[in-house]
C-alpha cells in the first residue's frame, strides 16, 4: 500500500515538473516572440522612413522631368518656327538683317533649352565645420541625393581631414570660411587677412587636392565687428579669383541659444518663395544638435516646393552679397576718370 502510494506520488512530482518545464518553455518562447516582433516592428519603421524619402525623390523628379519636356516642346516649336522663317526670307539688305535676327533668336532658344532647370533655386550652405556631425550631415544628404556647400575653418586632425575629403569626394561645393575665425587678427589690416587666407588655402588643398575659389566672410560681409572697411578684403578676394557668398536666408542657429527644430525648419523655409537663388545660412558645429535634426524636414519642405531645386553653389550661381563693393569700384573708377 505504501509502496503503491510512493509510486503515485512520485508519477505526480513528474507530471508537475513537466508541466513546470513545459510553462517555462512557453513564457520563454513568448518572450522570445515578443522581442522579435519589437525588432521587427522597428525595421518596418525605419524601411517606411525610407520609403518616403524615396516617394518624395520620385515626386519631384518627376515634376521636374514634365515641366522641363513641356519646356523643351515649346522650345522645339520656336526654333522650327525660327527654321521656317529663315527659309522664306527674300533677298536683300532687310533680307539679310532678319536672317541674322532669326540667327540669334535660334542661338537664344538653343542655349535656354540647354539650360532648362526651376526658377527657384536653392542652396544650403554650412558654417564653421567640420565638425562632430558633419558625418552625419553627410548622410542625410546622401540619403535625399542633394549636394550642399560647405564653408569650412582651419581645423585639424584626422577626422578633420576625413571630413574634408569626403565633402568633395561625394560633389559637394568647399569654400573656406578664414582659417581662425577671430574676428580681431582676421580683419585687423589685408596683409593678415591674406596671411590668413592663403594659409587656409593652401591647407585645403594638400588635403583634397581642391585649390578653393569660394569665401564666406565670418560675419558676413556687411558685419558690424570688422574697424577695417569690407570693401578692401573683397577687393582682395577679387584679385586671387576668388568670389565670396553672403546669405539672403538664416536658420538663425548662430546665436548661444539653441533654437527649437520647429523654428529652425520655418527659418529656412518660408522665404525660399520670394528670391529666384536663395543661400541658405546653416551651422555645422558640435553644440547645433537642432539644426541636424532638422536637416531632414528641411530638404522635405524644400523637395515638395513647385518649379524650386536644391544645388550646390558653382562658378555659375548667382551672387548673393551683402555689400556692393563692385558698385562702389566702378563709381570709383568713374569719380578718377572724371
Amino acid at each position: 500500500m505504501e509502496e503503491g502510494n510512493k509510486k503515485a506520488a512520485d508519477k505526480h512530482e513528474r507530471v508537475w515538473r513537466l508541466k513546470r518545464c513545459n510553462i517555462h518553455m512557453l513564457l520563454i518562447s513568448v518572450i522570445m516572440l515578443i522581442a522579435l516582433c519589437g525588432c521587427l516592428l522597428v525595421r518596418i519603421r525605419g524601411l517606411n522612413g525610407t520609403i518616403e524619402k524615396l516617394v518624395v525623390q520620385v515626386e519631384q523628379l518627376s515634376r521636374l522631368a514634365q515641366e522641363q519636356q513641356a519646356r523643351l516642346e515649346q522650345l522645339t516649336e520656336e526654333l522650327l518656327a525660327a527654321e521656317k522663317g529663315t527659309g522664306t526670307s527674300g533677298s536683300g539688305e532687310g533680307s539679310g538683317q532678319d536672317m541674322g535676327q532669326e540667327g540669334d533668336r535660334k542661338d537664344e532658344i538653343q542655349e535656354t533649352a540647354a539650360q532648362v532647370g526651376a526658377s527657384h533655386k536653392v542652396y544650403l550652405t554650412f558654417d564653421d565645420g567640420p565638425s562632430t556631425h558633419t558625418q552625419e550631415i553627410l548622410d542625410i544628404l546622401d540619403d535625399y541625393g542633394i549636394k550642399a556647400t560647405f564653408f569650412v575653418v582651419g581645423k585639424e586632425g584626422e577626422i578633420v581631414e576625413e571630413s574634408l575629403k569626403r565633402i568633395v569626394e561625394e560633389g559637394h561645393t568647399l569654400g573656406m570660411h578664414s582659417g581662425s575665425h577671430k574676428y580681431a587678427e582676421l580683419y585687423a589690416s589685408v596683409d593678415s587677412f591674406a596671411e590668413d587666407f592663403k594659409k587656409q588655402q593652401d591647407y585645403l588643398y594638400e588635403i583634397t587636392g581642391v585649390r578653393c575659389t569660394l569665401y564666406r566672410f565670418p560675419g558676413g560681409s556687411a558685419n558690424s565687428v570688422s574697424e577695417s572697411d569690407m570693401v578692401e578684403f573683397a577687393r582682395y578676394l577679387d584679385k586671387q579669383g576668388v568670389r565670396f557668398f553672403d546669405w539672403n536666408i538664416s536658420s538663425g542657429d548662430g546665436g548661444s541659444v539653441l533654437l527649437p527644430v520647429e523654428t529652425i525648419v520655418e527659418n529656412c523655409t518660408e522665404n525660399i518663395p520670394k528670391y529666384g537663388t536663395s543661400v541658405i545660412l546653416m551651422h555645422d558645429s558640435a553644440m547645433k544638435t537642432t539644426t541636424l535634426d532638422a536637416l531632414p524636414t528641411i530638404i522635405e519642405t524644400i523637395m515638395k516646393m513647385e518649379d524650386t531645386e536644391i544645388l550646390p553653389i558653382t562658378d555659375e550661381t548667382k551672387l548673393v552679397q551683402q555689400i556692393k563693393w563692385q558698385e562702389q569700384e566702378q563709381n570709383g573708377e568713374r569719380t578718377s576718370l572724371e
